[in-house]
């Protein structure tokens, strides 16, 4: 890959959490483009852990306005093996899990694959808190957005 190549790619780091677990949560998104770096979060009040890691996912491509090469950085393996492996057989199951029952946060699955349809993205786990600045970065965020609810 070219020096070309590697400068037209998007990179995004996500990450979300909640504490405790359901209660308030935050989500943030880092993209990184050719130099720019723009930073995103936000926060729920009643929400899960998972559902801020699906969020912060959905956010960051759905600010992308044309369709781009994307990698996207996640320490959740629920995010990574759900939209790699899991969600073909939840769609041909009519949004059923294996045990029969409705897809747990299908809204928000629904929304990243629809986010997801223009762009090429390699999906890659990073594990959490170990020294990466920017999945370091993507926690604090989202520890600040979690912890900026309760001063709302």
């Amino acid at each position: 890959m070219g020096s070309e190549d590697q400068e037209s790619i998007v990179e995004i780091w996500t990450d979300g959490g909640c504490k405790p677990n359901p209660g308030p949560g935050g989500w943030a998104a880092i993209l990184k483009f050719k130099g720019n770096v723009k930073e995103l979060s936000g926060g729920e009040t009643d929400t899960t852990n998972n559902r801020m890691e699906l969020t912060a996912a959905a956010e960051a491509l759905s600010v992308l306005k044309r369709p781009c090469v994307v990698k996207l950085h996640t320490d959740s393996e629920y995010l990574k093996n759900g939209i790699t492996r899991w969600h073909q057989g939840w769609v041909r199951k009519n949004w059923r899990s294996s045990t029969g029952d409705p897809v747990k946060n299908m809204d928000l699955w629904k929304r990243i694959l629809e986010a997801a349809k223009p762009h090429q993205i390699e999906w890659l786990w990073v594990k959490g808190h170990s020294g990466d600045p920017m999945n370091d970065r993507a926690d604090e965020l989202a520890t600040a957005a979690r912890e900026g609810l309760k001063g709302a």
